[in-house]
């Protein structure tokens, strides 16, 4: 039996650049599956308070389970072999704030 996953769209805009530009302007759209309910999981790291800045907690939430969804769907991967020791370790961690 397969595991369903949520399916997700993310848009990414460059708003501006370093230097002050705005053109031309960039956007990103990319489709992808992920076993939890992110929207839940922004809000509690919100909730928890880790950064002083809910921005930060969003933009930390969304890439922690963009990274964790990719690294677990390559777990076998040589690239992750130091993470998969450590990585356990941190989410247990953050669980627990």
């Amino acid at each position: 039996m397969q595991k369903r996953s949520n399916k997700y769209y993310l848009t990414l805009s460059l708003k501006e650049y370093a230097n002050g530009d705005t053109e031309p302007a960039k956007e990103l759209g990319i489709e992808f599956d992920n076993h939890d309910e992110i929207f839940g999981i922004i809000q509690r790291i919100k909730d928890k308070n880790i950064f002083e800045n809910p921005y930060e907690a969003t933009q930390f939430a969304l890439g922690l389970k963009l990274f964790s969804e990719i690294k677990l769907k390559h777990r076998n991967n040589p690239l992750f072999d130091e993470l998969n020791e450590v990585f356990p370790v941190f989410m247990k961690k953050l669980k627990s704030l």
